[in-house]
């Protein structure tokens, strides 16, 4: 059993961008212990295969200055969100908004989640102003067309996408 205000990050983090490390980075002023949960979503045709993306985040938190104590544990999960809160005893979902757009869809899931379980609270953090239209699906078109994604993801994240791309993916079919 973890001790503290545990909190619970979500995504797909395919892959992780400067905005998720910024997050990441600001949650760990409100929580003691920060669960980054690595959802698998198949759904979403994910460049990275969940046990890259896990190692991915783990190596940019590695990297981060934690001078405020909290804990950050890097974990896979393919069930419910809530479920998943519920197994590591979160008491609050972390969620980043970038734009007004993301609110509504932000908004009804908060409020799913809370018909679920209404002792976890959702907790909206605002993008940074220099992050703010970063999303993972850019990345990965800006990358795929050639452009230079290194002022959206860390160093080590554009060596590993733009590898990537000029590899074949699973099925033999290659992004380029």
């Amino acid at each position: 059993m973890m001790n503290g205000r545990i909190g619970v990050y979500p995504g797909t983090f395919d892959p992780v961008t400067n905005g998720h490390v910024d997050i990441i980075s600001r949650a760990t002023r409100i929580v003691e212990h920060l669960v980054i949960g690595v959802a698998v979503n198949a759904g979403k045709g994910p460049l990275f295969s969940l046990e890259e993306r896990v190692e991915m985040l783990e190596d940019q938190v590695s990297r981060m200055r934690n001078g405020d104590g909290t804990k950050i544990v890097v974990r896979p999960f393919s069930n419910l969100l809530m479920h998943f809160v519920e197994e590591v005893e979160a008491t609050m979902i972390l969620r980043g908004l970038r734009a007004v757009s993301d609110f509504e869809y932000e908004f009804q899931m908060a409020a799913m989640n809370t018909r679920l379980n209404s002792r976890v609270e959702t907790v909206f953090l605002m993008a940074s102003e220099n992050h703010q239209f970063i999303a993972s699906r850019f990345v990965k078109e800006v990358a795929r067309l050639g452009g230079d994604i290194g002022s959206f993801v860390p160093a080590a994240v554009k060596a590993r996408t733009l590898r990537r791309l000029g590899e074949p993916d699973a099925s033999g079919r290659s992004w380029d």
